[in-house]
């Protein structure tokens, strides 16, 4: 039987431990709403990018449209998951989804690069057999974002020119509704066919068209460039909030499962001292009888 000082030792740990919940639960909160505002700055950022691209559309329009062709069967995958545990399911997710996505595109390993951001994630890319060429720590903050993205992007930069990886593909779990998310994929490269053609045919909106002076091919460059930074900003704002969505879920769950075994544990406590209670008087109330007979 459990003693009255373990159980005791018990509800002080469990205490302990619904402190921790606590505090991960209001940093996840918090999280989550500055990972919320960074992507919603980013519309601004994106609606300057598209008329930029809508501009060169507009003019010369065969220097994005080289780019919506392929030639190599390589592939790139970046793959956003977490550093830190205590998040549900997410890494998995995002492994799995990833796993039926190389078997899916009937590329050999060597032909495809991986690029994963979280070492959760890109433990188990390994374990899973598939090799990451390169892999990044995730930003601890909003301000950190801008730095790995860079790196990210010369990276994949490198990729197109030694490699011949002409299609990259970011893959990170995404919001649905609520707590609800689910693994999702944008392919940044090549361009997209169709949306390029809705942005040549889309109407400007002055009546005078703007026009630009440096050389069309380092316009497309720098224009693609910022394409690739704000796809993948995107994405790991993306990423971080579900990140910090799911922890806040999984510590509401363990918050409710530690107050219920808090509550066992008092009544057991309760009932320890009650039995112990008892049997002192009856020992009492034997001593005496004996003494009395």
């Amino acid at each position: 039987m459990v003693t009255i000082e373990e159980l005791k030792h018990k509800i002080a740990t469990a205490d302990d431990l619904k402190s921790v919940v606590k505090t991960m639960k209001a940093l996840a909160a918090v999280s989550i709403h500055q990972y919320e505002k960074a992507v919603e700055s980013l519309s601004e950022y994106n609606r300057t990018l598209e008329l930029g691209l809508q501009i060169l559309l507009k003019n010369r329009p065969e220097v994005l449209f080289r780019k919506t062709a392929i030639s190599h069967n390589r592939i790139g995958i970046v793959v956003f998951g977490s550093d830190w545990g205590m998040c549900g399911q997410f890494n998995e997710r995002i492994t799995n989804y990833t796993h039926k996505k190389l078997m899916a595109s009937n590329i050999s390993e060597e032909k495809s690069f991986i690029l994963a951001i979280g070492s959760r994630v890109y433990d188990r890319l390994e374990a899973a057999g598939h090799k990451c060429e390169a892999y990044f720590t995730l930003p601890s903050s909003i301000g950190g974002i801008t730095s790995v993205i860079q790196e990210i992007v010369l990276i994949l930069e490198r990729w197109q020119r030694e490699n011949q990886v002409e299609q990259i593909v970011v893959l990170y779990n995404q919001i649905l509704s609520g707590a609800t998310y689910h693994p999702t994929e944008v392919e940044i490269c090549p361009l997209n066919l169709s949306w390029l053609k809705g942005l040549q045919q889309k109407q400007w909106k002055s009546q005078r068209l703007p026009t630009f002076t440096m050389n069309e091919e380092q316009l497309a460059a720098a224009l693609f460039r910022q394409y690739f930074f704000v796809s993948l900003y995107r994405a790991c704002a993306e990423s971080l909030k579900t990140e910090n969505t799911s922890r806040l879920t999984a510590m509401q769950m363990a918050e409710k499962n530690i107050a219920e075994r808090l509550t066992e544990l008092t009544m057991e406590l309760n009932h320890q001292r009650q039995t112990t209670i008892t049997e002192e008087l009856l020992d009492i109330v034997s001593g005496f009888e004996a003494l009395n007979s």
